[in-house]
């Protein structure tokens, strides 16, 4: 649904922890109505706060008004980044809303600091997953791994594996609109509340959905929300 006028909405997505901005690539809105702005991930300043972050982020918002779009810890980015900018929609995809819609691994590894100890530097063994990948389904996921998972800075993904599990959001924005897959194995279905189900949707239903997201954005960016009817489809990739 495009509203017949010549109002151009300029619409900015953030993409998930150590992804680039190539997880949209798939993604068209129509241009008479929508202009799409990719925002990359920068290094936090040692010590940074979540909040500090996502102000420096707005400096890259050159518009007023925006839609913004945030997947995984890009749904929390934006979250934030709202705080301090005029936003006319902002939408989170494969995200949580509050702490409350972690799923308890997380909240368990915040109240431990488990998360701490994780091997970070694992991500630099992406680019050679592939060569050990043992069958077709895993050759071609690791070639997703290497393609998409590019932001690889320790200092990063140290602070952003932190501020996830340890956000302290206690209360939903009700503005927000939440679009979640009934198979995301990272922030389970059963934990969210409130969102546009997307049957059979996993984590990186951004990228192997992206039908589905080029077929309903443009009412989704509009409304708000989907007609009932489509609230759950499923859909052939």
């Amino acid at each position: 649904m495009v509203p017949d006028n010549k109002e151009i909405l300029h619409v900015y997505f953030m993409p998930g922890l150590a992804a680039n901005s190539s997880i949209f690539e798939y993604i068209k809105l129509p241009k008479e109505r929508y202009e799409m702005h990719m925002l990359e991930w920068i290094i936090p300043i040692k010590d940074e706060t979540l909040q500090d972050y996502a102000q420096r982020m707005n400096r890259y918002v050159k518009h007023d008004n925006i839609v913004l779009i945030g997947v995984s810890f890009g749904g929390v980015v934006v979250q934030e980044m709202s705080k301090y900018i005029k936003v006319r929609r902002l939408i989170i995809i494969s995200s949580v809303k509050c702490r409350d819609e972690l799923p308890r691994r997380m909240q368990f590894a915040a109240k431990t600091g488990f998360h701490k100890i994780l091997p970070i530097s694992i991500m630099d063994y992406v680019d050679h997953f592939e060569k050990f990948a043992v069958n077709d389904f895993l050759k071609k996921r690791a070639r997703l791994y290497r393609k998409y998972l590019s932001v690889r800075n320790h200092q990063y993904l140290n602070w952003a594996i932190k501020h996830m599990v340890e956000w302290d959001c206690e209360k939903a924005n009700e503005h927000v609109v939440h679009i979640h897959g009934d198979n995301d194995l990272v922030f389970p279905h059963k934990y969210i509340k409130g969102c546009i189900t997307v049957e059979g949707g996993t984590h990186i239903m951004i990228v192997n959905r992206f039908r589905w997201f080029n077929k309903h954005l443009p009412e989704i960016i509009e409304t708000g929300k989907l007609i009932p009817s489509t609230n759950k489809i499923k859909e052939q990739i």
